[in-house]
């Protein structure tokens, strides 16, 4: 037995000098991280929240503490549990006639961490309306009335932020489009919801974008998790989560608020983003760390994508790639060495690139310029 251990050690000795070695001489840089990572804008944190959620307390598979500590592992801001008013099947086994019980039980479960937990619940209606969230409400006892109409209105006069979920769910939009009707309209005009989810749990809506950019609606996507997150997005093997990025003055409940009322968001799902040239363009610009290395007519660049988004490149600028076609991918957390041809020695130069894995309307992707010195 000595002896089987001793070949295993030397075994294992070896393949590591051979993995050391080859790495070593390779151009990319590896860093393996499962928190989710997003770097901050000029003017602006960045916050990686999931909006969208249940626990046991409505018709979730687990406790809300697990919500919890899935968005600790996952780096999140901030979440909001969102178990729905009016559908509660397993009311029977948990009996909690108080519909703000699985936020309290969230919020003592965050506490020490540095998980920002905001209320929330879901209106849950056959379509029109369909189902909505409320978010940053005081009391969801109170929202548990049966006029619908009336339950937005309440939302409202608690000062919540409400938005459309899965306006394009097939359970109630069989064609699978988001559209407005009559009700919807008249929740508009009143002013009784103000931002719209394009992507949810596994599914994404481009006439969901284009609404949000006609009546000025917040985008969000969010997981609508019932189960756990790592079974649902396939977390250990490399998959992550939906989020919505919110782009806020600091990290606060009241400072995240107002960014959302603004529009200041993106969303993030299956390495692709949507939102507003005005924050991809500087979130990916500030994801890149450009150094240079040596001049003449085909300088290196060595490019370190500090995000968790592998982002696809197209090159607008004037010059051509050496080591690349038009088209080419900075991974997610690695160095990426980019030759660029400009023909002649300069002091320094300006690269732009369209990000075509990134979205400002369903056809439309934002650009961005890389200054080099």
């Amino acid at each position: 037995m000595k002896s089987k251990l001793n070949k295993t050690a030397l075994s294992f000795l070896f393949t590591t000098s051979i993995f050391i070695g080859i790495s070593a001489q390779t151009e990319t840089v590896i860093e393996n991280t499962r928190a989710i990572e997003f770097p901050d804008i000029p003017g602006y944190v960045t916050l990686k929240c999931d909006l969208h959620m249940h626990t046991v307390l409505s018709d979730g598979n687990v406790w809300p503490n697990i919500r919890v500590q899935e968005a600790v592992k996952d780096g999140l801001d901030v979440i909001s549990i969102t178990d729905h008013i009016e559908y509660q099947p397993h009311f029977k086994d948990i009996p909690h006639p108080d519909r703000n019980r699985s936020y309290e039980l969230a919020l003592k479960a965050a506490k020490g961490t540095d998980l920002l937990v905001i209320p929330g619940t879901e209106i849950t209606r056959s379509m029109p309306p369909g189902h909505f969230n409320a978010i940053f409400v005081k009391d969801v006892n109170k929202l548990n009335q049966k006029d619908v109409m009336e339950v937005f209105r309440e939302a409202k006069r608690q000062g919540a932020f409400v938005f459309w979920n899965h306006p394009h769910w097939t359970a109630q939009k069989p064609d699978g489009v988001a559209s407005l009707t009559e009700m919807h309209h008249q929740l508009l005009e009143e002013g009784l919801f103000a931002g719209i989810e394009v992507y949810n749990d596994n599914t994404y809506s481009k006439e969901a974008v284009e609404m949000a950019q006609k009546y000025n609606l917040t985008m969000l996507g969010n997981s609508d998790v019932h189960g756990l997150v790592d079974w649902s997005y396939r977390v250990p093997e490399g998959g992550h989560r939906p989020v919505t990025l919110v782009f806020a003055k600091e990290k606060s409940a009241k400072a995240m608020q107002k960014a959302m009322e603004k529009r200041h968001t993106a969303v993030w799902f299956k390495n692709t983003l949507v939102g507003d040239q005005e924050f991809l363009a500087p979130l990916v610009e500030e994801s890149l760390e450009v150094t240079r290395k040596g001049k003449g007519p085909v300088p290196t660049l060595l490019i370190h994508n500090h995000s968790d988004a592998d982002f696809l490149l197209e090159n607008l600028s004037d010059y051509t790639l050496h080591n690349f076609a038009p088209v080419f991918t900075l991974n997610a957390h690695e160095t990426t060495t980019v030759m660029v041809k400009t023909l002649e020695s300069l002091e320094s130069f300006e690269l732009k690139f369209r990000v075509l894995n990134a979205f400002t309307a369903p056809d439309k992707h934002p650009e961005i310029n890389l200054k080099v010195q």
